[in-house]
C-alpha cells in the first residue's frame, strides 16, 4: 500500500472507532501510533508519542486553557450569569421575543469571560428557560435560542477553540482572541435578527414579558456586568495593548474575577472548591485530546496525505472561493458527528496547509471559519453537544423539538461565514491593529 492510502484507512478507522463509542482522544492517540508505526517503525512511534505528550503537557502557551476555563466556572459558581441575564432581560424582556433576544445578548458577554459553548448554554440555560417558559415561549424557540446562543461563547474571546487551533497552527492565540470579536458581536446580531422574524411571522410563539421601572433597571446593574467588564478590560484589553501575551492574560483575568467575586462576597468556599474541580477535569479532557490530535496530525504528516490534498487543490480548474466551499462542507458533514474540540484537531492537520498555501488565505481569517462551522456542529443533530445540554436542563422538552428549532439559527450562521468570505476585513481589521 501507498503511504496516503495508508494515510486514508487510518482515517476511517479513526471514524469507525468514534462511531463505536470509544473516547475521540484514545481513538486519535491509538490510530496515530499504529499508524506510525507501520508507516516508519514501532520504536520510532514509542520514541514519537512519548517526546508529543512531554511536549504537550508541559507547553507553556498551553497552560493559558485550565486559566481560561477557571475564568468561566468562578463566573458560573459566583452567580455572574445569573446577574447578568437578569440585567439585559429587564432592559429588553419586555418586547416579543424579548427573553430570547436577551439571552443572546447575555452569552456573548458572559462568553467574554467564559470561553467554552457547553458553560455558556448550560449557564444560560438554566437561567433562561424558566423565564421564557413562565412567559410562555415556544419549547423550540426558547430551547433552540439558548442551544445556538452558547455558541457565541467560543467565539467571543477567550475561546479555548482558539487557543487550540493556535497551538496546532502555531498561530499568535492573542490575534486570534482579536479576531473573533467583530464576528462574534455579528453573529449574535444576527441570531438577534433571526428572532426578531420568527416572531414576526407567529407572534405566539414568544408573546411580551413584564415590563419593569426605570429603578428596577438601574438595580440589575449590580448583577454582573461590572465583574465581566472589569475582567474584560484587564486581561483582554491588557492582551490588545500588548502588556502581556495570551497566556498571562489568561491568569490575570482568573485571577481578577477571583478577587472580585470574593471582595463582593459573591464567590462561597462550596462554589470556590467545585470551580476547581470543574476545572481540572475539563481542562484534562482538553489536554487529554490535544495530545491525541498531536500524535494522529504526526502519523497524518508521514502519510502526505495533506500534501496530496494540497496538491489536488492547486491542480483544480476551479476558484478558491469554491474549493473553500468544498472544505467547509466537509467540516459541516463531520461536524454532525464530531465533537467541537476534537473535530478542529482533527481536521486542521490536514485542511490548514491547503487553505493557507494553496489557496492563499489569511490563516487567522481562516481560524475565525472555522470557529464559526464548528459552531454549527454543536446543534446539528445527531451530536449537537449544546442540544443535550438544553435538553438535560428541560428534560421534558424531546430532543426533536430543540433540533428543529435551531435550523433558523444555523441558517444565521451561514450568513456570517458569507459575509466573511466576502469581506475578510471583519475578522482581520482587529489583529491586524495588536501590537
Amino acid at each position: 500500500m501507498t503511504v496516503e492510502i495508508v494515510g486514508i484507512i487510518g482515517i476511517l478507522l479513526l471514524l469507525a472507532l468514534i462511531a463505536l463509542r470509544i473516547p475521540i482522544a484514545y481513538s486519535m492517540l491509538l490510530v496515530g501510533f499504529l499508524g506510525f508505526s507501520y508507516l516508519v517503525s514501532p520504536q520510532a512511534a514509542l520514541n514519537m508519542v512519548t517526546t508529543e505528550l512531554f511536549s504537550n503537557f508541559s507547553s507553556y502557551t498551553l497552560s493559558v486553557i485550565p486559566m481560561f476555563v477557571w475564568m468561566g466556572f468562578i463566573a458560573f459558581y459566583s452567580g455572574v450569569g445569573t446577574g447578568l441575564y437578569t440585567l439585559i432581560y429587564r432592559l429588553i424582556g419586555h418586547r416579543p421575543g424579548g427573553l430570547a433576544i436577551a439571552t443572546q445578548g447575555a452569552c456573548a458577554i458572559f462568553g467574554a469571560i467564559c470561553g467554552s459553548n457547553t458553560a455558556t448554554a448550560a449557564t444560560m440555560g438554566a437561567i433562561a428557560l424558566p423565564e421564557m417558559r413562565k412567559y410562555k415561549y415556544d419549547d423550540s424557540l426558547s430551547t433552540a435560542s439558548v442551544a445556538a446562543a452558547g455558541a457565541l461563547g467560543i467565539l467571543i474571546p477567550p475561546s479555548v477553540i482558539f487557543i487550540v487551533y493556535g497551538a496546532a497552527t502555531e498561530q499568535s492565540i492573542g490575534k486570534l482572541f482579536i479576531s473573533g470579536i467583530i464576528p462574534g458581536i455579528l453573529l449574535m446580531v444576527l441570531y438577534m435578527l433571526t428572532i426578531f422574524i420568527l416572531v414576526k411571522i407567529n407572534p405566539e410563539i414568544a408573546p411580551a414579558g413584564q415590563k419593569f421601572t426605570f429603578k428596577e433597571k438601574i438595580q440589575a446593574l449590580k448583577g454582573g456586568l461590572f465583574e465581566i467588564i472589569i475582567t474584560f478590560i484587564i486581561s483582554i484589553g491588557g492582551l490588545f495593548a500588548g502588556y502581556f501575551s495570551a497566556t498571562e492574560a489568561g491568569a490575570i483575568g482568573a485571577g481578577s474575577i477571583l478577587l472580585i467575586t470574593l471582595l463582593r462576597g459573591q464567590l462561597k468556599w462550596d462554589g470556590f472548591i467545585k470551580s476547581l474541580k470543574d476545572t481540572t477535569r475539563t481542562s484534562a479532557m482538553i489536554m487529554l485530546l490535544v495530545a491525541g490530535a498531536m500524535v494522529f496530525g504526526r502519523f497524518i504528516a508521514v502519510s502526505r496525505l495533506p500534501f496530496e490534498m494540497a496538491n489536488w487543490a492547486a491542480n483544480l480548474n476551479l476558484p478558491p472561493f469554491m474549493i473553500m466551499a468544498v472544505i467547509l462542507i466537509i467540516y459541516l458533514i463531520l461536524g454532525c458527528f464530531i465533537d467541537a474540540l476534537a473535530l478542529v484537531l482533527l481536521t486542521v492537520p490536514i485542511f490548514y496547509p491547503v487553505v493557507t498555501d494553496v489557496l492563499g488565505y489569511n490563516p487567522i481569517w481562516f481560524g475565525v471559519i472555522t470557529v464559526l462551522v464548528v459552531a454549527m456542529g454543536v446543534i446539528t443533530p445527531p451530536v449537537g453537544m449544546n442540544v443535550f445540554i438544553i435538553k438535560g436542563v428541560v428534560k421534558d422538552v424531546p430532543l426533536e423539538t430543540i433540533f428543529k428549532g435551531v435550523w433558523p439559527f444555523i441558517i444565521a450562521i451561514f450568513a456570517c461565514i458569507a459575509l466573511l468570505i466576502i469581506f475578510p476585513q471583519i475578522a482581520t481589521f482587529l489583529p491586524n491593529m495588536l501590537k
